[in-house]
């Protein structure tokens, strides 16, 4: 096991960045994972989280040591039953009495009996090598200890600071549960990452089923599964991958996100040139841009070129990924508008087993992409720190049989646990011809985390409990439609009048007239109803019920949330540097303190572009020292009135010297 602590000059952080990087040596013990190697690494990780520094692994093992006491091997004997006919078993292995004081003390527990000549024997019951070089580095149970320790600091490391994992080679075991304690992880496409070799699973099944350790867990099981973030083709392109990661990554755990200010190719002052359509569409497009058919660039979201998607082949309806917005690193999630199928393969274990093929319909969660909403809120919260947009066009949740069997109200409930500890601006988008319904409104409205959250809808977006053809089916149903038509419709109108007055024949034929023509207009009032059902989901109620902070048009949006989000991510990070320093302080107060200095110094605090110039100028640092100072005084005066008033004046005598 080796470790390193590096500083690297990046275009972030030109001025040096530390980080712990830790690896396998695979030409020692084939990088197994012995007492001492469990150790160290449980060391260098340990400085990486007391540290807050981002914590890199690079894996290439072979799992925890196994290993047998070499030094028995030549000396121990065995008690046959027939010693002429050895098919017939063994009773025990034993030592001889020469033999057995050539051991160190405690290296073997045994009972003595007396052999057929009468000889001293020395019963093996346990084998400890303890003393014997060959168990120095561990051979057994304490290895798979030192396995839990650093399985435990994996776990403690991902939740404290920022880790990730290259998959460089082979990881077994203890090896492959690392990478996913890390839950980032980066794999090469040679390197599997398995619990048990193949050859070890074809024994055991008592025939030669799987082929190579590749389909066990290589990037095609991986992937699909949700544990490889990322895969790269050799060691040039995993390292390239490590660095594009680190440049989303804080230099350590308190840090705010790295902003590096765009280049002048594609400023924050621009329109978003691709625009979504009703149809199903790749939102990739609208994310990155895209080169329309007659070769004209249409220009995304965000910065050309920042787009990074992350756990592409896992839980396709949802996409996921980082990306930066005028500089601003930024987690993103985005949904997809499109149909996708997931392949589950056969198991070659099963004979009976086949490939299923699975489609899934856009806009909607299931399981796996519900579960990987909230893993990568999870990832982006603990140790990068950056602030989240989720581009949200859902209709709901997928709730079948298979589904809810498949645990959609669990990883459901998991996207709101993790909206709920999220310590940094969310932004909650829902995009030109986008719609947010039932369900899926409820796990992302801002009312879970009202400090962290807010939500804004284009003005073309939808909002509601039902799509409008639903509620029609529900409350403006056939009969409440008929009604309509003979309050709108002139002929109706008519006919009514003349039928009021009519008998007989004459008032059969005008019945049978306005049945026709119930009948000719019911689908334009169903139509009708539908769009008036539509007019209540659209931008403009949702503000004016509060529910939306503000309707934004998708053109201009760039330029609204450049602003916002660099506003909110400089706020937020002077107000955590008061909130550490006055524990007293809410995130509510902070915000209050916050304006009020700005509003002291003339600045208009509704303006988010002057907000950011006033937020840029501030020295945190002293404005957290002032806070500090105050606190202090304060909390010195409350504990100085809790002493009894006998106690007071001494203790001032002493803090003054007399």
């Amino acid at each position: 096991m080796l470790a390193w602590k590096l500083t690297l000059k990046t275009p972030e952080y030109p001025a040096g960045r530390e980080l712990i990087l830790i690896a396998n040596d695979v030409t020692f013990q084939a990088g197994s994972f012995g007492v001492k190697e469990d150790q160290f690494f449980q060391k260098a990780s340990e400085l990486a989280r007391v540290r807050g520094l981002p914590r890199i692994y690079v894996s290439c093992n072979s799992g925890a040591r196994v290993g047998l006491v070499e030094e028995l091997k030549p000396l121990y004997k065995v008690q046959w039953i027939d010693a002429a006919d050895c098919g017939k078993g063994f009773e025990y292995l034993y030592l001889l009495k020469a033999d057995y004081e050539k051991l160190p003390p405690g290296s073997v527990e045994v009972h003595k009996i007396a052999g057929p000549s009468g000889e001293e024997r020395f019963v093996l019951d346990a084998i400890i090598g303890e003393g014997m070089k060959s168990t120095k580095g561990g051979i057994g149970v304490e290895n798979l200890q030192g396995s839990g320790l650093i399985a435990g600091e994996t776990s403690r490391a991902y939740q404290d600071t920022f880790t990730l994992s290259y998959i460089t080679g082979r990881s077994v075991g203890i090896g492959a549960y690392l990478n996913r304690l890390g839950q980032r992880n980066i794999q090469m496409v040679s390197s599997p990452m398995i619990l048990t070799g193949y050859a070890a699973l074809n024994k055991l099944l008592g025939k030669n089923v799987y082929q190579s350790q590749d389909q066990l867990g290589g990037p095609q099981i991986m992937v699909p599964n949700g544990v490889t973030h990322q895969v790269v083709r050799d060691d040039q392109e995993g390292m390239a991958a490590i660095l594009d990661w680190l440049s989303f990554v804080p230099k350590d755990i308190s840090a705010p996100v790295p902003i590096c200010q765009p280049s002048g190719v594609d400023p924050w002052d621009r329109d978003v040139d691709f625009e979504p359509s009703q149809l199903p569409y790749d939102p990739r497009d609208f994310l990155r841009g895209v080169i329309d058919h007659e070769g004209n660039r249409m220009r995304g979201f965000f910065d050309a070129g920042s787009w990074v998607e992350y756990l592409e082949g896992w839980g396709r309806t949802v996409i996921t990924g980082r990306a930066r917005l005028g500089g601003i690193p930024m987690g993103v999630i985005a949904v997809e508008t499109r149909s996708v199928d997931r392949l589950v393969p056969a198991d070659p274990s099963n004979p009976e087993s086949c490939e299923v093929k699975e489609s899934m319909g856009g806009k909607v969660w299931f399981p796996d992409s519900a579960f990987k909403t909230a893993q990568a809120l999870k990832d982006f919260n603990r140790g990068e720190n950056l602030p989240v947009i989720i581009f949200a066009n859902w209709r709901g949740f997928s709730g079948g049989t298979r589904d809810m069997y498949n645990e959609i109200l669990k990883f459901g409930a998991m996207i709101v646990d993790a909206l709920v500890e999220y310590k940094h601006p969310i932004f909650i988008y829902i995009p030109k011809h986008g719609e947010l319904r039932g369900g899926a409104w409820v796990v992302i409205d801002p009312a879970i985390n009202p400090e962290k959250m807010e939500m804004y809808a284009d003005l073309e977006a939808r909002g509601g409990i039902l799509e409008p053809p639903g509620i029609v089916e529900v409350k403006y149903r056939a009969p409440q439609q008929v009604e309509a038509m003979h309050r709108i419709d002139e002929k109706l109108k008519q006919l009514d009048a003349k039928v009021s007055g009519a008998q007989g024949a004459e008032k059969q034929g005008l019945e049978a007239e306005i049945k026709a023509r119930e009948k000719q207009l019911l689908p334009l009032y169903t139509s009708v109803a539908t769009t008036f059902a539509d007019l209540h989901d659209r931008a403009g109620r949702m503000k004016a019920k509060g529910v939306i902070r503000d309707s934004i048009s998708w053109k201009n949006s760039r330029r609204y949330f450049y602003w916002r989000v660099k506003r909110r991510v400089l706020q937020d990070y002077l107000i955590s540097r008061l909130q550490k320093v006055d524990l007293t302080l809410s995130h509510k107060d902070s915000e209050a303190l916050i304006n009020k200095w700005a509003a002291d110094a003339n600045v208009d605090i509704q303006s988010d572009m002057k907000m950011v110039a006033w937020l840029e100028s501030q020295n945190v640092e002293a404005r957290a020292e002032s806070i500090r100072t105050s606190f202090l005084k304060t909390h010195i005066k409350e504990l100085f009135e809790q002493l009894p008033a006998a106690e007071r004046s001494g203790l001032l005598s002493s803090l003054q010297g007399k």
